[in-house]
This record gives C-alpha cells, structure tokens and sequence, in this order.
C-alpha cells in the first residue's frame, strides 16, 4: 500500500501506530473529534510509511518508535471516524517508543486503554480500532 496525501476518491491513507505497554494501547483524540484512534497520520510526498509513521509520532507525542522490534500488524479498511461518507485505508505497525509520550499538535487527549475489556470501552473508539486492529491485537 502507498501511503496518500489527501483524501482521493473518497479514501483516506495514513500510517498509524499500535503501542501496546503492560496490556494497554496507547489512543488518543484529536482536537474537535469525539472518537479515539491510533497516533499516526498521512504522509508527505515522497515518504515510506515508516517515515511517515516516525513523522507524525514525533508531531503527535514528542517520541518515535524504535526500529528495532518494529513489525507491520497488517492493512486495513474501515469507515473514517472524522470524515462522512470516506473510507480510512491504515497500515498499522506494532513497537515500542524511544520515550514517554505527551500531547502535542492536534492531539486533545491520550489515554492508555486496557486491550481485555476493550470489546465494550468507556470511550468512543474510531471504527478502524474497534474493528479491525483490537480483533488483530487479541489474536
């Protein structure tokens, strides 16, 4: 999959991050959204979708993943939690981070949430996250 810049033909591609510590993934929410979803985001021209990946995390929470460990989770397609009538198209990749994160750029609010109870979550999650990547995380 390549990564996009803008939304084309109503699908969105981004490159997004699933950090999971103790038994919790890290989500987070974007400013003006109500739904929680994966840091990552769209790419530049010209960038890979680790580059992007490091990018946006480094924009996002102020730390990167370390290469070493890293490995692509998998593709997938789900409804676009902020944008009606479009489709997200995401390559998740699983790591760790080089650092503690923080709010940063458009990010609201970040929270741990527990991977076990997170089939019926305290919070709203983007379709993508509660359909397709904790599914692929609980495998």
């Amino acid at each position: 999959m390549s990564a996009g810049h803008d939304v084309q033909g109503r699908v969105i591609n981004v490159v997004s991050a699933a950090i999971v510590r103790e038994g919790a993934l890290l989500v987070v929410r974007k400013r003006g959204t109500d739904s929680f979803m994966l840091p990552g985001g769209k790419a530049e021209p010209g960038e890979g979708e680790t580059e992007t990946l490091q990018r946006e995390l480094y924009e996002e929470l102020g730390c990167r993943l370390h290469a070493e460990g890293l490995m692509l989770l998998g593709h997938f397609e789900a409804p676009a939690a902020n944008e009606p009538g479009c489709v997200v198209r995401a390559a998740i990749y699983c790591g760790d981070l080089d650092g503690r994160p923080a709010i940063a750029a458009e990010i609201a609010e970040m929270l741990w949430l527990d991977v076990v109870g997170a089939d019926d979550p305290p919070i709203r999650l983007a379709p993508l996250l509660s359909r397709h990547v904790l599914p692929a995380l609980c495998r």
